[in-house]
């Protein structure tokens, strides 16, 4: 691996991941840890506290609160954006979140530029009740980022599919590099039985687990209708709920309703700290997404933890753990196909992968360093065409 930074980044982010958990948030953070063992050096902006430049020796600033009124968070960003072009010229802006791209597009123009397309912004937003203006403002702002990007990245041939058809982005022009995590820390030193003691979960109970955000079209109200077929089989199952969301009244509302308290438990955030041990003490994770899922890194950080993963056929979830098995993905999205994916795996039905399968396949093709290769080899593109 090279150390040797030839190229010269200028980060866009959406916030720090220390600051706020997000998978974009997540992604970025890694990313930007990885680049310079690639050959990137890195410099970014993103909203966020001066604590950021802090936890990044310098190299990414926080450039406002990110619950600031928008229209500031727009004038704060374009500030930031010429405050590095003029102190750094870079060799090329990476951006990650179009949003805090758009003020900057006159401040950046003349500079190679690589689009992270890592969602459909302006549809997931109008998915969880976004009203149709609104979207419509979100979908211009990103056409006008994307157009300006001479490559794309993108998480999966899905979303791949989305950018060509959605924003009419010539498919020459886009690349697909999967989702990165730090495979490492999410293999913790500690067997299943040590990693349920230390959380105090039960021993003797298959546990299912899902790290979602509880939001719609995350399919967790698919997910707890599931467990109550499950039940009839495996009366002992249990179901962890991880993260937070303004769904979480209605799901354990739902939870209530159905009998199912000692059989599902919504645990609302949990930190980062502690997210490698909870993999860890699962029996399987699901990821029951009904819409707009372009990669879904929980899928890597559970095979990292040794933890195989059953998905719904939705986006860009199959791409990510077919190549382990083609038996970790659903049929179909909704309860009956989740609950026969689950009773399948826990009687034996389904094979799925081992702890040591799990963990290699993660490590070879999503590991932050193997991820950070491709992408600095897509900058050095985009600076080339630029020539």
């Amino acid at each position: 691996m090279t150390t040797r930074q030839s190229i010269h980044s200028l980060q866009i982010g959406m916030h720090w991941f220390p600051e706020r958990a997000g998978g974009l948030d997540r992604m970025y953070y890694s990313l930007v840890g990885a680049l310079p063992g690639a050959g990137v050096h890195v410099r970014g902006v993103v909203a966020g506290s001066p604590k950021v430049a802090q936890d990044s020796n310098g190299a990414i600033n926080g450039f406002g609160s990110a619950s600031r009124s928008l229209p500031f968070r727009l004038m704060d960003a374009r500030r930031a954006l010429r405050r590095e072009i003029a102190g750094h010229r870079p060799d090329v802006i990476s951006s990650h979140f179009a949003l805090y791209t758009f003020p900057g597009l006159d401040v950046t123009r003349g500079i190679p530029q690589v689009s992270h397309f890592q969602g459909p912004w302006a549809d997931e937003s109008f998915v969880e009740g976004a009203a149709t203006l609104s979207q419509r403002i979100k979908h211009s702002l990103e056409q006008s980022v994307y157009e300006r990007s001479s490559r794309l990245i993108v998480l999966s041939k899905a979303f791949g599919d989305i950018l060509t058809k959605r924003y009419g982005i010539s498919p020459e022009r886009v690349r697909i590099v999967p989702g990165c995590v730090d495979t490492a820390h999410f293999d913790p030193a500690c067997s299943v039985a040590e990693a349920r003691m230390k959380l105090q979960l039960p021993q003797g109970r298959p546990i299912i687990l899902a790290v979602r955000r509880l939001v719609r079209r995350m399919g967790l109200e698919d997910l707890i209708e599931a467990i109550k077929t499950v039940k009839t089989r495996h009366p002992d199952v249990l179901l962890l709920i991880a993260g937070r969301g303004r769904l979480e009244t209605e799901l354990q509302q739902r939870i209530d309703e159905a009998d199912l308290t000692d059989n599902v438990k919504l645990l609302g955030f949990v930190p980062d700290a502690h997210l490698p041990a909870l993999y860890r003490a699962a029996t399987l994770s699901v990821v029951p997404t009904v819409a707009l899922e372009g990669f879904g890194l929980i899928t890597v950080e559970s095979l990292s933890a040794g933890t195989p993963v059953l998905v719904t056929p939705v986006g860009g979830l199959p791409e990510a753990v077919a190549g382990l098995s083609p038996d970790l993905v659903l049929p179909a999205t909704g309860a009956e196909a989740i609950a026969e994916g689950i009773t399948g795996a826990l009687s034996g039905r389904i094979k799925l992968p081992d702890e040591a399968a799990c963990k290699a396949y993660a490590r070879e093709h999503f590991d932050n360093a193997v991820i950070a290769k491709r992408v600095a080899g897509v900058y050095a593109e985009a600076i080339a065409a630029a020539h």
